[in-house]
Order: C-alpha cells, then sequence, then structure tokens
C-alpha cells in the first residue's frame, strides 16, 4: 500500500511525510497537502467531474467517521478502490484526535464563515486553513461539488443517523441530494433556514457545494465502533468515488424524516439553566407548555410549538453559542 494512504497513522503520529506524492498502479494521484489532509486526482480519461470532500475528526473524539475515512483511503492507495472522482480527504482537528477530546480550546465547527478571525487559538487557526484548504479543492470551474462532513453525537439519539442541510440565499435545498442521502442509510434531515458557522455551511454557502453535517451514531473512543453500522453510507461513498453510483431519483423520499428549525436556545450566562434529563436523546419529544430552559434576565424558552422536538442539548457550550436545537416536522415542498 502507499504510504500516502496511511493519513490517519500520521496524523495522529504528528508526522509529515518525506514524499508527498503518490501514484497508484493505475495513474491516480494521491498528493500529501499538510497535516491530515490528502488530495486524490483520478487519471485524466476516468474522470466523473465529480469534486468530492469528505472530512471527519472536527471534533476529535468522533473515531466512527475517522476510521471509515481511513477505510477508504487505505483501499484507494492499495488499488482495491480506483478512484473516478476527485477528492479531498480531510481529518479536521489532528490535535484533538491525538488527545481524544473533543476540542482542546473552542469547537471549531463554530468558527467557520469568518468567525475564526474573530478569535485566537490553534483551533481558530485550523478553521480558517480548512476554509482555505476547501476554497482551494473547489476552484475548478464546472464541476460537481459535494461536501460530507461526517460526525458522530455526544448523547444517544432517537433516529441514530441523521443530516444537517445547511441554507444559504437564493438556494433550494435539493431532493435530489436528499434521495441521495436516504440510500446512503439516512433516516431523517434537519433542513436549515438561516446562515450558520459550521464546516458544510461555509462550503455550501460560499463554495457552491451541495454540502451536509452527517450526524453517525454515538461517539466513542477508537476501535470501539462495531455498533456503528455505516455499511449503506460506505457502499454510497465507494460509489460516488469509483462512478459506479446507480441514477438517483429525486422521488423515493418515503421514510425519509425532514425537520426544520424552530428556535435555537442561545447560552448567554453562566446562570443558563437547561431543563432537560442529562441522558436525554437527540429528537426527544417535548410537550407545549415545557419550561426548556432559563437564563439571566428573567430570559426563558417555553415550548410552544407543536410536535416539538430537541437536538444537541448542551449546557456547557461558551456564553454565546447554542445549547440546545428545537425541531418540528417539515414537508418535501421546501425542496427544489
Amino acid at each position: 500500500m502507499l504510504a500516502l494512504g496511511k493519513l490517519l497513522e500520521m496524523t495522529l503520529a504528528d508526522h509529515e511525510p518525506a514524499a508527498k506524492i503518490q501514484l497508484t498502479h493505475e495513474g491516480a494521484r494521491l498528493r500529501w497537502l499538510t497535516e491530515g489532509a490528502l488530495e486524490v486526482t483520478p487519471p485524466a480519461d476516468a474522470d466523473s467531474g465529480l469534486d468530492l470532500l469528505l472530512s471527519a475528526g472536527i471534533h476529535g473524539n468522533e473515531t466512527a467517521p475517522i476510521e471509515l475515512l481511513d477505510r477508504l483511503l487505505h483501499d484507494i492507495a492499495r488499488g482495491d478502490l480506483k478512484p473516478r472522482a476527485r477528492l479531498l480527504f480531510l481529518f479536521g482537528n489532528p490535535e484533538a484526535m491525538r488527545r481524544g477530546e473533543r476540542y482542546v480550546e473552542q469547537d471549531i465547527n463554530r468558527l467557520f464563515n469568518g468567525r475564526h478571525e474573530q478569535t485566537s487559538g490553534t483551533e481558530a487557526l485550523r478553521a480558517g486553513e480548512l476554509e482555505r484548504l476547501a476554497a482551494n479543492f473547489f476552484a475548478k470551474p464546472e464541476r460537481t461539488r459535494l461536501h460530507y462532513d461526517l460526525h458522530t453525537a455526544i448523547r444517544g439519539s432517537k433516529i441514530e443517523q441523521f443530516a444537517l442541510y445547511p441554507w444559504a440565499e437564493g438556494r433550494r435545498h435539493s431532493a435530489l441530494e436528499l434521495a441521495r442521502l436516504h440510500a446512503a442509510g439516512i433516516e431523517a434531515v434537519l433542513l436549515q433556514s438561516k446562515a450558520s458557522i459550521t464546516f458544510s455551511a461555509y462550503t455550501y454557502a460560499s463554495l457552491g457545494a451541495e454540502a451536509f453535517t452527517l450526524e453517525l451514531g454515538k461517539a466513542r473512543p477508537f476501535g470501539h465502533n462495531q455498533a456503528v453500522n455505516l455499511d449503506l453510507l460506505e457502499a454510497r461513498l465507494r460509489a460516488l468515488i469509483d462512478g459506479s453510483e446507480p441514477a438517483t431519483e429525486p422521488s423515493p423520499l418515503d421514510g425519509l424524516q425532514l425537520f426544520a428549525v424552530a428556535r435555537e436556545v442561545i447560552k448567554r450566562s453562566d446562570a443558563f439553566q437547561l431543563h432537560l434529563p442529562k441522558d436525554i436523546e437527540n429528537f426527544s419529544e417535548l410537550p407545549q407548555g415545557y419550561l426548556l430552559a432559563e437564563d439571566i434576565a428573567g430570559t426563558r424558552w417555553v415550548v410552544d410549538e407543536q410536535d416539538a422536538r430537541i437536538i444537541f442539548p448542551n449546557p456547557k457550550v461558551q456564553n454565546g453559542l447554542r445549547a440546545a436545537i428545537i425541531i418540528v416536522p417539515a414537508d418535501a415542498e421546501r425542496l427544489g
């Protein structure tokens, strides 16, 4: 196997390879760009026209997606998976990965779309570097741009595998892309309706890619992800990479649950209280009239939405960031 296929091993060892470019027997080029970043270019006569960015490890303790990308890279480097798409593999937060922590100083996935310029530290610098890597990768004109940012969640979930679909002015969410996600095992999609500061929101809004944050089960240490079944997603990614993906129709969305953001609960101060059990699962239902959270100056969040559910409840976030999202069912009329 080509040495550059061991990107995860190099990243965890904080090792820079001596050879920055290697070729497979079939002529695909692997190019090491910087720590945790590898570009794969197919032979010119095999190029499908797809630019596919696959990122994981934005949160360093979310290991199942990291292991998935590692498997794909190993097979490309061995010649067992023959790419027809241009690929960029990114391990987002190498130092957090080495420590087995979600982040070191601050959450990288809240530092995109200019937010990193308002702060300092290694993770702010890394967010800026990830933006530059993505922008350079997606700079070629007249190509299909697709970004999957792969995560696992802090807590359990009533819907284990789900996606967040970013928003941008003047764009509609694609039914075709949702059908592709559904075929990859995604059970639900949250259709966002305002600008965000996550990595997928950056590539969607600023670089014109179709982009998604995929939540793929619960965060576990390396080597302990046997309970996370990513077979459907892995099969779909392999098909995207080698050009064997079957034709996808936008219509078969039966069974895919769609949700919209009703409100974000923003933590304003250290006095913030979230009135939920510590072990509550994502997509748990919230009764109308429920006092969800309280903060300074009498700020209260009371559930007034019908069929409301909660995702990403986390009272430990930094002040000024969201501590939970209230979501409600959505329908396919929002799609393009």
